[in-house]
């Protein structure tokens, strides 16, 4: 009995080394197929420990790194414009784009009125013509202006022997010849007679007479006092004509609309919601397309009234214009600048270049120039704020990193890493 349980342990320990060998042996075959097959995939080499793929990455990564770096000469970078800045504080702008339009410069524009009724004899200038300060525009017959000179000629005559009889009275009543009654009316008489000449010389003050053309009346032919000359009152462009050859005109008959062409006015259309931050004294960019170079301007006035029908307040620019290029009535884009900040670390723009579906900035190395990936902040359409991988004081491709980025892609379908 004894002797038959021993033979059933004995063969139930038989079983059991047999069951573990066969496991073992499947566990060593599964092994070495998988060793066999990383090493036609290339995962590792005879006599090296043996580790999977995942633990190269990090060697491959240091490798991908290196073959980042563009090495270019001063020479191709002045070629292709590539220019180095070093990373610090940037001011950024935020601005306001609204509408807006040229309008003439109103208080740089003249209706130019004959001042006197008369008949048009010589029309001397015409749409577009340029004029100077007291050049003439043109000419009238008047028989008015006639008048007027000849009551000035003839109260000029009048004081003259109004003064005379004053001087003699005055002598005979101080010899006591003459009664103190005729001295005082011949007194009276030469006032009243200085009274009209200032009168009638004050008259062709305000037709246009300067004191040396008053002066210069009697000197003048007859045939010339029915002339009226039309002047320009300052330099600049005749824009509007109302005048031909013989026309009979009034005395306020507006003849020529003469403009200053050098300044124009920027008439911009402010929303209600941007009121609060639009003022005077803010400095604003002003596009108007097309062959046309932006130009920066103030403001300088915002009106205190919001239109009832656009609901839009007025904001003015006065702009130079020496070479005419802002006509009146063109339509331009306002970017006006509302605020400024100041960000540790900016960049222009151009500097950024994407790769790999992110920004990167060309970061100077001791060999080279590597792609760095970096985090935006805030912008403007000119710089953008780094927040991480730029540190102030780096180098870093400012202009033509394109460039950089162009010869990049070109080494990694080739075998080098640079020039």
């Amino acid at each position: 009995m004894k002797t038959k349980r021993w033979i059933s342990v004995f063969t139930m320990a038989l079983a059991s080394i047999i069951v573990a060998a066969v496991f073992y042996k499947q566990a060593r075959s599964t092994a070495e197929s998988k060793t066999n097959t990383q090493l036609e995939q290339g995962q590792i080499h005879q006599g090296d420990v043996i580790k999977n793929k995942a633990d190269d990455e990090p060697e491959h990564e240091d490798e991908h790194e290196l073959e980042r770096i563009i090495q270019i000469s001063k020479k191709e970078m002045t070629e292709f414009g590539v220019e180095v800045a070093e990373a610090g504080p940037v001011k950024i702008q935020t601005y306001i784009n609204l509408p807006g339009q040229v309008a003439l410069n109103a208080d740089r524009l003249a209706h130019v009125v004959p001042r006197v009724s008369g008949i048009a004899r010589q029309v001397r200038k015409v749409l577009g013509d340029h004029v100077r300060k007291g050049e003439v525009m043109a000419i009238l017959e008047s028989r008015e202006l006639a008048d007027a000179k000849a009551a000035f000629l003839a109260a000029r005559e009048r004081i003259s022997l109004a003064r005379a009889n004053f001087v003699r009275e005055e002598g005979l009543w101080k010899g006591k010849i003459s009664a103190e009654q005729d001295f005082l009316e011949a007194k009276q008489a030469f006032a009243e007679a200085r009274i009209n000449l200032r009168s009638a010389e004050q008259k062709l003050h305000a037709l246009g007479f300067s004191e040396a053309s008053v002066k210069k009346l009697l000197k003048q032919p007859d045939a010339s006092f029915t002339r009226y000359e039309i002047v320009s009152p300052f330099d600049g462009v005749v824009i509007e004509k109302h005048i031909v050859l013989g026309e009979v005109l009034r005395d306020d008959a507006r003849v020529y609309i003469v403009a200053d062409m050098n300044s124009v006015w920027v008439d911009i259309s402010v929303y209600q919601k941007d009121l609060p931050v639009i003022r005077k004294g803010l400095p604003v960019i002003l596009s108007a397309g097309r062959g046309i170079s932006d130009t920066t301007g103030t403001i300088t006035y915002v009106g205190p009234l919001v239109g009832q029908k656009t609901r839009t307040a007025l904001a003015r620019v006065v702009l130079p214009n020496p070479n005419g290029q802002w006509r009146p009535g063109l339509f331009v884009t306002a970017k006006i600048a509302v605020d400024t900040i100041e960000v540790p670390v900016g960049v222009p723009k151009e500097a950024l270049q994407k790769m790999e579906d992110k920004p990167h900035v060309f970061v100077k190395k001791p060999n080279g120039f590597s792609p760095e990936p970096v985090t935006l902040g805030r912008s403007n359409d000119r710089y953008v704020e780094i927040t991480s991988g730029l540190l102030s004081g780096q180098k870093y491709v400012s202009k033509g990193a394109f460039t950089l980025k162009a010869q990049l892609s070109k080494e990694s379908f080739g075998d080098g890493h640079g020039h």
